[in-house]
């Protein structure tokens, strides 16, 4: 998947287009408010008008939100949303503050999700990159154990792990954004 910020319109583009249109490397632990002009954009504008007919309109605000770290925004509307959506970004916001026990309670009621497959295939296909770090990875995504793996890189910042860890996080937002703001069938 490559990720297209104007698939969501030309609101969202504007905003994602404040840092990095997407392609954003969060940090894996809490992380300030990246721009506070995008968080006044967002702030001012409604779920409905910023994703008209997507599939999950408040999922997708709370995932805009955290792909700027404006962790207490986002936190608030995912812990709103009550879907399998609303549950994951709440899992991934507790893995960020770090939370672990917290993440991992989040991540059992999402269950399996609809991205899980791409998301192992891409997640696979970034430890390939590293292949010291992770020679038994598998395609299978596993979100307890990449609560463990964002555990451990935390602890070795600038490391390669912390790379890693870091780009698989930002192929997860970008499937679960995507899935959240997209309309009609699935994008993953």
């Amino acid at each position: 998947m490559n990720f297209d910020p104007k698939a969501y319109g030309s609101i969202v583009s504007g905003i994602l287009a404040l840092d990095g249109d997407g392609e954003r490397l969060m940090p894996l632990a809490s992380g300030q408010c990246s721009s506070s002009e995008a968080f006044t954009r967002i702030e001012t504008t409604s779920a409905e008008t910023l994703f008209p007919n997507s599939r999950a309109p408040e999922a997708a605000l709370a995932g805009l939100y955290l792909y700027f770290s404006c962790l207490d925004r986002a936190h608030e509307i995912a812990q709103s949303v009550d879907s399998v959506e609303g549950s994951y970004w709440h899992g991934i916001l507790h893995r960020q503050e770090p939370d672990s026990a917290n993440a991992r309670y989040w991540f059992r009621r999402v269950g399996t999700h609809l991205i899980f497959s791409e998301l192992g295939a891409r997640a696979a296909s970034i430890a390939d990159r590293y292949p010291a770090l992770s020679p038994a990875w598998t395609s299978r995504w596993e979100p307890s154990e990449f609560v463990e793996i964002c555990e451990r890189a935390r602890q070795r910042p600038g490391s390669s792990l912390e790379r890693m860890a870091i780009e698989i996080q930002r192929a997860e937002w970008q499937l679960l954004f995507d899935y959240c703001a997209c309309v009609g069938s699935v994008a993953v």
